[in-house]
């Protein structure tokens, strides 16, 4: 964060906190000891403007299901229960090996209990669910 104002050509003023997982991950075995990378980042349309410190990644896209979650982060494990073991088995959807991430207001505030976050989940067709 204290980068964020060296970035020039920033797109819109949302913050990203991204997900990278091992492709082989069952989010069935996902608990407090898996690994991941973790990004924060935000959206530019321009690379060669970025400090030499920070890397540049490109999203691969796909579909995604979106979720909100407001309230404290340390109530989002509650919507991840939601999510993983309601929503997505009851769904025509499996989870696809892309990125994860949450889109946070500029305001954001972790523990603030009426703070919003978009959360994005990388979904595909369940050929067996159709």
């Amino acid at each position: 964060m204290p980068m964020r104002k060296q970035i020039t050509y920033q797109v819109g003023q949302h913050l990203f906190s991204m997900q990278v997982y091992d492709p082989s991950l069952d989010f069935k075995n996902f608990n407090s000891k898996t690994l991941f990378t973790k990004w924060a980042a935000i959206e530019v349309n321009d690379f060669d403007m970025i400090p030499e410190t920070l890397h540049p990644y490109i999203l691969k896209g796909g579909l995604y299901a979106v979720f909100i979650h407001k309230g404290p982060s340390s109530s989002f494990p509650k919507i991840a229960q939601y999510i993983f073991g309601q929503w997505l088995p009851d769904s025509a959807y499996e989870l696809d090996s892309r990125e994860h991430f949450e889109l946070l207001a500029e305001n954001y505030k972790p523990n603030d209990p009426s703070t919003e976050e978009e959360v994005w989940i990388p979904i595909r067709l369940n050929d067996e669910k159709k």
